[in-house]
């Protein structure tokens, strides 16, 4: 028997977390058709991988890759660390569904993370079957901040109960098309004006769908326990997963809290509650600048937010409010000197700088800057914060049950989407857990490591077929040199590959990066979750 792709004497690390063991792998139609220790077969292509790890494709768990994929259908920035399958939509913002007349309403609110994808009116199961072909495969989530514009703006209030029927019903809708679940954004308007009774009653909905429950936690920072409080109290009261997407404890006042929330859900799946988290390693995180602002600044949308910002009492109210509870969802800071411009639309001039630095060119406050600088980028500038301990990030990275998300985009070195400096982490999640704390700092052993990438992540998301090395299973495959597959991105530099001159990584049994080129083919597929609540 012929086989499409044999790879040949590479160490299979399986994603089940056990241990790595020399063989062969071969791939026909696009799945993998057998394993062993030396296959006497025939390929149409062999593929020598002595000296190299053979892994499951990595699966990004938590990524914002809906607003650059349909630029940048090649994500290169993934692929070349190894991700197959990204999970789109997250933190409440989703790009669907856009309701009649309220496509740029959608657009303002997501410019400060999706300052170039162009909006247009279409439901949430338009969406899925006109999403174009790229390289990677995703799975799409309804952001609930999106539903509550479309039904209430930015409205700092409890819905009606027409206005509830009406987002639920758009939920009930993506579900039904396949969405693998809802999105929660609490930290931020709007979805920071919904009490939990309102995400309870989203959650009734997921649990007739036997689908998922992501959240972006109410609160980061100075009222991080109870926020992952609440998050375990949806567990419990709902009943379906809930994923606490990129876990984090902000702010110099919360530094060494990580080991007692992982402390948390380990107790909490103790008792029976599904529940998980990720996090990406970097002592950084990145938002909207307006998000760094208390949440009335944004109540009534963009037109509203910019001329409030304008007034000498609105600077008053927010510098007293930062000097007495830090940065919204963020915390305490060292100095503005800890934010850093990332990508600034009508600016580009000044990504890279800081606020302190700006502020003191400019010879004016730092509060005064940010409301300037906000105003003269309409409210679309995106920001670097650092905030987080390197001990917390070590502990999260140890658990053997915290997931691995890069909260970042697809994008690449040229075009568009090359524009501004990103997070480094949208070059360097998953080569960094592997490069930096599995073979320089020895962390965790390898084998744990590629399980919270893909088998891990694959069980938390209901994946049939995808997230291990088995017969059978879809042919998402990472080929890499675990002693050089390292990452580069700086905060400094970001647009840069990580090193590995023999990384090869297969989607769906189609070679996608051959010795860390891109070949250009796009074969991703779009998840769907079905009745059964399972994933392909």
């Amino acid at each position: 028997m012929s086989w499409d792709i044999l790879i040949r004497g590479g160490r299979l690390i399986d994603g089940s977390g056990r241990p790595g063991k020399i063989g062969d792998l071969a791939i026909r139609e696009g799945r993998i058709a057998a394993l062993g220790r030396s296959l006497s077969v025939s390929a149409t292509r062999v593929i020598d991988a002595e000296g190299l790890v053979v892994a499951p494709g990595f699966i990004d768990i938590k990524t914002h890759s809906d607003f650059t994929l349909p630029i940048n259908p090649k994500a290169e920035s993934k692929l070349r660390q190894g991700v197959t399958t990204e999970i789109i939509g997250h933190c409440g913002f989703s790009v669907a569904p856009v309701l009649p007349g309220k496509a740029q309403l959608l657009a303002d609110y997501l410019s400060g993370g999706a300052p170039w994808l162009p909006f247009r009116e279409m439901r949430f199961p338009e969406y899925l079957e006109t999403f174009p072909p790229v390289a990677v495969n995703t799975g799409m989530l309804v952001g609930h901040n999106t539903l509550r514009l479309m039904v209430m703006g930015l409205e700092d209030r409890a819905p009606r109960g027409a206005e509830l029927d009406a987002m639920t019903a758009l939920l009930e809708e993506g579900l039904a098309a396949g969405a693998l679940g809802l999105s929660s954004g609490l930290f931020t308007p709007p979805g920071s004006f919904a009490a939990p009774p309102e995400m309870l009653a989203f959650g009734a909905v997921l649990k007739r769908h036997d689908a998922a429950y992501f959240t972006h936690i109410r609160d980061e920072s100075n009222g991080v326990i109870g926020a992952v409080e609440e998050a375990i109290d949806f567990a419990r009261r709902v009943g379906v997963h809930v994923e606490i997407v990129h876990l984090k404890c902000s702010g110099l006042d919360n530094w060494g809290k990580a080991a007692q929330i992982l402390a948390m859900l380990e107790a909490a799946r103790a008792g029976g509650y599904d529940i998980d988290c990720d996090a990406y390693p970097y002592a950084a995180g990145a938002n909207p600048l307006k998000n760094l602002l208390p949440a009335w600044v944004q109540v009534g949308g963009q037109e509203a937010m910019l001329a409030r910002l304008a007034l000498p009492e609105t600077r008053d109210r927010i510098r007293s409010a930062i000097a007495r509870d830090g940065l919204n969802n963020w915390g305490r800071i060292p100095s503005w000197q800890a934010v850093q411009i990332s990508v600034s639309p009508n600016l580009p001039q000044r990504a890279g700088e800081t606020i302190a630095a700006l502020a003191a060119a400019r010879g004016c406050d730092p509060i005064d800057l940010v409301c300037d600088y906000l105003i003269e980028d309409n409210g679309a500038t995106r920001v670097l914060i650092t905030s987080i301990a390197e001990e917390d990030i070590r502990e999260i990275v140890r658990s053997p049950s915290a997931l691995v998300g890069s909260d970042g985009n697809c994008v690449a070195d040229y075009g568009v989407v090359g524009q501004g400096k990103p997070h480094p982490r949208f070059y360097g999640t998953f080569p960094r857990i592997l490069g930096r704390y599995v073979h320089e700092e020895r962390v965790l052993p390898l084998e744990r490591a590629v399980r919270k990438m893909t088998g891990a992540t694959a069980r938390a998301l209901s994946l049939r077929d995808r997230g291990l090395l088995e017969e059978g299973y879809r042919a998402d495959v990472t080929i890499f040199d675990p002693s050089d597959f390292k990452d580069r991105a700086t905060y400094a530099d970001p647009h840069q590959y990580p090193s590995g001159e023999r990384t090869t990584v297969i989607v769906n049994g189609v070679i996608v990066v051959e010795n860390a080129r891109h070949t250009g083919a796009t074969p991703g597929i779009v998840l769907r979750r079905g009745a059964d609540g399972t994933v392909g």
